[in-house]
């Protein structure tokens, strides 16, 4: 398959991750090596929905995230457990949306541009085995249609894992 997304950025939100996720589907199918995937689906993400910044926290143990790939300014390289919007939905194993993340208490500010986010878990054999985090550098950016697709996308995801 050519490595090419074919997206329409001016049709509504819904229609852009409707066209996007069987392309990333696609663009994935063939491959195994799961750092390659996840740092293709970041790009595909950044490069469809113009994204802020978007990347991948791993699980490498049962109590800290380290940085994977990521499209965007610099990251936070580790995130324990608890600590931030990666680290709460990696303690709870759910998505969280958050409109302003100056108002989530324990937010660890990686840049201060960004300002609202949506992270989502990836689940293998039952565990958190990454994180799929989204920043805005707008408030009050993500709403149910971005859960909905991108949690659609986690499942796409979690079959590779």
């Amino acid at each position: 398959m050519a490595e090419q997304l074919f997206f329409d950025p001016a049709a509504p939100k819904h229609e852009q991750y409707a066209e996007l996720i069987p392309q990333i589907e696609a663009l994935i199918s063939y491959e195994d090596d799961l750092i390659a995937n996840l740092a293709n689906i970041a790009a595909a993400l950044k490069q469809a929905m113009g994204f802020f910044w978007v990347g991948f926290y791993i699980a490498r143990t049962d109590d800290m995230l380290v940085l994977g790939p990521f499209q965007g300014p610099i990251a936070c390289t580790r995130i324990p457990k608890g600590r931030g919007v990666c680290g709460a939905a990696f303690e709870r194993g759910e998505t969280i949306l958050v409109p302003d993340v100056d108002a989530f208490p324990g937010h660890i500010a990686c840049s201060s541009d960004s300002k609202s986010e949506i992270v989502l878990p990836a689940f293998k054999e039952g565990n958190v085995a990454l994180i799929l985090d989204v920043d805005s550098d707008q408030l009050n950016d993500f709403d149910e249609t971005d859960q909905q697709f991108l949690e659609q996308l986690m499942r796409v995801i979690e079959a590779k894992l």
